[in-house]
């Protein structure tokens, strides 16, 4: 069956006679005449576009390597898609590369490309190739370190997927991966063996998303649909409009929920248009891929209130990651920041083993410590999940600190986020049994 999409056309006004000033004037006479008082009424308001602010290091970072350039273009999402810094010549031209760095984009073929829009390179520094935003997004000589336990498909998406693009793998949700484009490549995607691939799987057809749709309509089971990628908010509005009408009108399909970075990477393109599209489909939520506390400009948080303001509920993911964010003193103020702007910190993910990632990925004591500088230090709503995403397929896993000390008889002995231990009457109860014993003389002292 060949399908269409329908592109939306801008209503336009009524045609209108226009009168001269003076043949305005009887017909103000007769208005007098009738009543008492006249009320001058402004002409409509012009209708503008929705602007972005734009601060003040990135102004000067266009003005200097994109001279000729206004602020309309540069506030154009088309505009920093075509324009993305994707070959070593363009890397070289702006930045101050390594050597490291020179070699190491020199040396890459295939999938995960680098690809960086405009504005997201304005913040990261030019000259500091140990920068966190700059580190995460050009290749390094570390992706090319491959060690045990590292896979290409870390999460066994591959062995999951149904039907084109959905990974079934809890009972009622699956993943639906639109597209294998995003704006910027991150470099330790865990789909880095397919996404940036212009030959790839990912690239669907509207042939391809049909087979996807026609498994979810036979599948009454599934009541969520994440739709990740690559990032979906770089389908272009008809295409998505489309595709979120069609998931729409699947009637087991309880809600829907979009993962993106592009708030972070691209806040440009949450347009008006776009705001408009999404409010049609709630329940819809969506899930932010933030990094770093650097990401957090005017312009991100023009973009979430926009969401926001649509009653779109925001959550946020973070990859926690050696060297870029694995400090309270990072996580805090990004965590807190994100909760300003509406986002709800959701979830700390440690690293996925993908091949070459060895130079971002911590321990896991690591993302313990961080939430345990969380908790109590800071609102609960800004201390997210810990999880880790078992390898094989195995699923999110929740990993969080243990605050059960022991028991005492009928009491439970808990750690508070000071480290002092306290009793709680638990009569009949077991939890803590099996800790050591010198947990009591703690809670005695």
């Amino acid at each position: 069956m060949s399908l269409q999409i329908a592109r939306g056309r801008e209503a336009k006004p009524p045609l209108r006679s226009v009168r001269s000033e003076s043949d305005a004037r009887p017909q103000l006479k007769e208005a007098k005449a009738e009543t008492t008082k006249v009320v001058a009424v402004p002409p409509p308001a012009k209708k503008t576009a929705l602007r972005f602010p734009v601060n003040p290091a990135t102004r000067a970072f266009y003005k200097k390597f994109y001279p000729g350039t206004s602020t309309v273009e540069w506030n154009d999402w088309r505009w920093q898609m075509r324009t993305r810094i994707r070959t070593l010549d363009e890397l070289a031209r702006i930045f101050r590369l390594s050597e490291d760095e020179y070699a190491a984009v020199a040396k890459h073929k295939g999938s995960l490309p680098v690809g960086i829009t405009p504005y997201y390179a304005s913040l990261m520094d030019l000259k500091d190739p140990t920068e966190p935003l700059r580190r995460t997004h050009i290749t390094t000589g570390g992706e090319y370190i491959r060690t045990p336990g590292e896979d290409n498909d870390p999460l066994g998406e591959d062995h999951d997927t149904v039907a084109p693009g959905i990974v079934h793998r809890y009972p009622d949700r699956v993943l639906f991966l639109t597209t294998g484009t995003c704006s910027t490549y991150c470099r330790y995607c865990t789909r880095a063996r397919v996404v940036g691939n212009p030959g790839g799987e990912y690239n669907f057809s509207l042939k391809q998303w049909e087979q996807a749709l026609a498994y979810l309509e036979g599948h009454t089971e599934v009541r969520d649909v994440l739709l990740s990628g690559g990032d979906p908010l770089t389908i272009g509005d008809d295409k998505l409009d489309w595709l979120l009408g069609r998931l729409r009108a699947i009637k087991h399909i309880e809600f829907l929920r979009i993962g993106t970075k592009i708030p972070m990477v691209l806040p440009q393109r949450i347009t008006k248009n776009l705001v408009s599209i999404l409010k049609k489909y709630h329940p819809l939520w969506m899930s932010i891929h933030v990094t770093h506390p650097n990401e957090l400009t005017a312009e991100t948080t023009e973009s979430t209130a926009r969401l926001a303001d649509a009653g779109i509920p925001l959550g946020s993911q973070t990859v926690l990651m050696k060297g870029i964010n694995d400090d309270v003193a990072v996580m805090r103020p990004l965590m807190q920041g994100l909760l300003r702007r509406r986002v709800r910190p959701y979830y700390l993910y440690q690293c996925d083993p993908i091949s070459g990632s060895a130079h971002f990925r911590t321990t896991v004591e690591k993302g313990l410590e961080i939430i345990e500088g969380l908790r109590g230090h800071t609102t609960g709503y800004a201390t997210p999940i810990f999880a880790v995403d078992a390898p094989g397929g195995g699923g999110k896993i929740q990993v969080a600190p243990d605050f059960i000390v022991g028991r005492d008889g009928d009491d439970l002995l808990l750690k508070n986020f000071e480290g002092g231990v306290y009793r709680y009457p638990d009569p009949g109860g077991k939890l803590g049994a099996d800790k050591q014993q010198p947990a009591r003389k703690a809670a005695a002292e």
